[in-house]
């Protein structure tokens, strides 16, 4: 996946994962803010011809469904993140305990998961 997400596609792709499979009406139900129903479809027919959305017909309704996992968008997102603005994930984690993003407690709980 190398095709980035604009604000309103990501806030769009939100309420699809939220969903998970669901008609337009449910889509834009889901959406956080108040959006049009028919700029909501229209950026669902953007997400799907960058390959984040599929669709199946029932009569003459779509129901839609993610194409990649939140969790596989937040890994590309994050890789990218890491490549454009630190470098490595050390400086990444570096950067985050210099600004107190990130506790001491937080940093022995990380070191505890990937000793498992």
């Amino acid at each position: 996946m190398n095709k980035e997400l604009t604000k309103a596609e990501e806030q769009v792709m939100q309420a699809v994962w939220k969903v998970g499979q669901g008609f337009a009406s449910d889509i834009v139900a889901a959406v956080e803010s108040e959006v049009a129903y028919n700029t909501v479809l229209t950026v669902v027919r953007i997400l799907e011809q960058k390959g984040f959305v599929g669709h199946e017909t029932f009569n003459r309704a779509n129901r839609y469904y993610p194409l990649i996992t939140r969790e596989e968008y937040m890994h590309h997102q994050l890789g990218r993140l890491t490549k454009s603005y630190f470098g490595s994930a050390r400086a990444l984690v570096s950067f985050l305990v210099d600004n107190k993003d990130v506790t001491l407690d937080d940093l022995e709980a990380i070191t505890k998961e990937l000793e498992k």
